[in-house]
């Protein structure tokens, strides 16, 4: 008897799913154009200012790097190599959209409008750096991984529901996308078409696990077939490409389409963060010099030499005042009064109980001698 044909060829499904995620990209790594169509059409001065933002993200990671090493900052993950993942993304919202952060994300949010003397607290565990003005649309860092997605699927949900052409915007980790909480959102914002827009910035490690090995997914963008919604691979090093894609996902997000997940294939050069971690023990000094090769600084920067917008002494201009801002910022800091267990105490409750209450009492006793 013949041998049965199988009927389905599931080697060739996910050979037809794999196909679908090309990675988009305006400039290659020498700043040349090889895409027209995602040149997005910024002004003189909004490609200055894009680079400048890009600029000042580098110096206050070196700096901030810097503060923690002398004990002066506390908690700190390293953005280096990420400035066009998140500034160039940021770049395409309005003051109006809300952020959601991720640990990572402090750049973004003191673009958005968070003083840097309050980001600073924030990595000192100060409650003064969670206090944000009523103006500020944004809530503070998430620590826990893939939380701020479920955050998003609920704020994106009310804007729609309070009809404004305004978006949310979060961001996670290559290993953010492996957390229940990344399904979750993903998949109610998609329900309830929200309004929002979705980042997973794909640095290759979820602390030192590859991302090989985190999922047999070919790319992270795939993920959003399962929620029904969108999905997009661009160069994660490429400012150009960056903003246009995330300018495109906001308007469909605006106009009642739904949620945009957008994986930004990018790099880390430092560590997971300074709290211990050590990535000369899980990469390669090949690897890290190949992606160093396609830094998004020099890319930009060798585009806008190439129109006339940059110069060396520009940017050892906006060095210098970035430096200048760095150090105004963490002497503000240095100046927030010192954290009390009896303000522990009142914080926790808004009704205290009679326990609570007496704790304070001796507490206060303490602190007042």
């Amino acid at each position: 008897m013949a041998k049965k044909k199988n009927a389905i060829d599931f080697e060739a499904l996910l050979e037809k799913i794999n196909a679908d995620f090309p990675v988009y990209q305006a400039l290659d790594q020498e700043g040349k154009v090889v895409n027209k169509d995602l040149v997005p059409d910024l002004t003189d001065e909004e490609l200055v200012e894009l680079m400048t933002r890009m600029v000042w993200s580098r110096v206050l990671d070196q700096r901030s790097t810097a503060l923690n090493r002398q004990g002066r900052l506390g908690f700190y993950a390293p953005t280096a190599g990420q400035e066009a993942s998140q500034l160039a993304s940021h770049f395409a919202f309005e003051k109006e959209d809300v952020l959601l952060p991720g640990y990572r994300d402090v750049p973004q949010l003191v673009q958005h409008g968070l003083p840097l003397s309050e980001a600073f607290l924030w990595s000192r565990g100060h409650a003064a750096g969670n206090l944000y003005a009523d103006d500020l649309q944004a809530l503070p860092p998430q620590i826990i991984i893939g939380a701020q997605y479920v955050q998003a699927a609920g704020v994106a949900l009310g804007l729609k529901k309070r009809n404004k052409k305004n978006v949310v915007i979060t961001y996670t980790g290559d290993g953010g996308s492996s957390q229940g909480d990344f399904y979750e959102a993903i998949n109610f914002a998609g329900a309830y078409k929200a309004n929002a827009v979705f980042y997973i910035q794909n640095n290759g490690f979820a602390i030192s696990t590859p991302r090989e090995k985190q999922t047999a997914a070919t790319t992270l963008a795939q993920k959003a077939i399962a929620a029904g919604i969108p999905g997009i691979q661009v160069d994660g090093m490429d400012p150009l490409a960056v903003y246009m894609v995330s300018k495109m996902a906001r308007e469909w997000a605006i106009n009642g389409n739904g949620p945009v997940l957008i994986e930004t294939l990018t790099y880390r050069y430092g560590p997971h963060t300074l709290s211990g971690d050590d990535p000369t023990r899980y990469r390669t000094k090949d690897m890290d010099s190949e992606w160093q090769q396609k830094d998004p600084l020099v890319r930009f920067r060798n585009y806008l030499t190439e129109k006339g917008l940059w110069s060396e002494e520009k940017e050892e201009q906006i060095i210098e005042q970035t430096k200048d801002e760095i150090k105004q910022a963490i002497a503000d800091a240095d100046r927030a009064p010192k954290q009390k267990v009896s303000d522990f105490l009142k914080n926790m409750y808004e009704v205290q109980p009679q326990n609570i209450k007496e704790q304070i009492e001796f507490y206060e006793a303490k602190e007042s001698k």
